[in-house]
């Protein structure tokens, strides 16, 4: 359980300010349909981050040890500072205009478009990185970084700019960069921090 706390919490706080839950916000204000944009969010994380699950799963039996350590060490390492750097949306990440969406139009469009914004996303690259390190609980960590991907989205989905505001995003990434800081030097020194 306690590899998926730390996947949950890791990916929420990662998501903050993070370029999908800027996605969020739009799809919410594009469409007006918490629901099946919320829906849609969900499946396309849960696919997402379950081919990330196993990419990491499948490292492990790739990789040496001491590789693997240093390849987790310096990756945890690199997100601490991509916490640092604030996300755009690119244009090609907007969602298109459509005059008439029906339920499944935009569930459908928010899967599609969340998903390809997913790739290679910081929160992609964690569930990567914690199912590498934890390849015995490749399924906690799937289960975890889907949680903290809803429990970052949801809300922007239901309360949009209003809750954006009010957070202090900068303290959030600051607090998220020294998670990530501190997941790195862990695995570079061959620490797995008790959740093994």
């Amino acid at each position: 359980m306690s590899v998926f706390f730390l996947s949950t919490g890791i990916v929420a706080l990662a998501e903050m300010g993070d370029k999908t839950q800027l996605l969020s916000l739009l799809l919410a204000a594009r469409f007006r349909k918490p629901w099946p944009v919320a829906l849609g969010i969900f499946a396309a994380t849960l696919a997402n981050h379950a081919l990330a699950g196993a990419l990491g799963a499948w490292v492990t039996t790739q990789l040496a040890p001491d590789a693997l350590r240093w390849a987790l060490g310096l990756s945890f390492i690199m997100m601490a500072g991509w916490m640092m750097a604030p996300d755009q949306l690119d244009d090609d990440q907007q969602p298109a205009r459509a005059a008439r969406w029906g339920v499944w139009g935009v569930f459908g469009a928010t899967l599609a478009v969340f998903f390809m914004a997913e790739m290679g996303d910081k929160t992609q690259l964690a569930t990567v990185a914690l199912a590498a390190q934890h390849p015995d609980a490749a399924l906690s960590v799937i289960a975890g970084t889907t949680l903290g991907m809803m429990l970052a989205n949801a809300p922007v989905v239901c309360f949009g700019e209003r809750l954006m505001k009010k957070l202090p995003l900068r303290a959030v990434h600051l607090a998220c960069a020294a998670i990530f800081a501190a997941l790195g030097l862990a695995a570079l020194l061959g620490w797995r921090m008790g959740l093994g």
